[in-house]
């Protein structure tokens, strides 16, 4: 995430008003509940997890073992189980 210059977007009076609160500091603005983007909206994260998940369940329904799958895909075996557990009430 990138910064900008105070100066080039606001009006030099808001700026003094702020100064009296933080002065020469950087300040996170958050984005407007309206405009924020759902987790993965950006990138294919969400597309990719989906797909890996349900390659994951359907080995898992084809006798690939929750150890087996662990090691395959670097995950924990609570994390496969919960997988598989959410994959099936879908």
């Amino acid at each position: 995430m990138g910064y900008i210059q105070a100066m080039e977007i606001l009006p030099e009076r808001l700026i003094e008003e702020i100064q009296k609160y933080i002065d020469g500091q950087i300040i996170y603005i958050p984005k407007l509940k309206s405009r924020r983007c759902k987790w993965g909206e950006k990138t294919n994260s969400k597309a990719y997890f989906k797909e890996r998940n349900s390659e994951i369940y359907h080995s898992y329904i084809n006798g690939s073992t929750v150890l087996e799958l662990s090691e395959k895909y670097f995950l924990a075996p609570k994390s496969i189980q919960r997988i598989i557990r959410d994959m099936k009430t879908i």
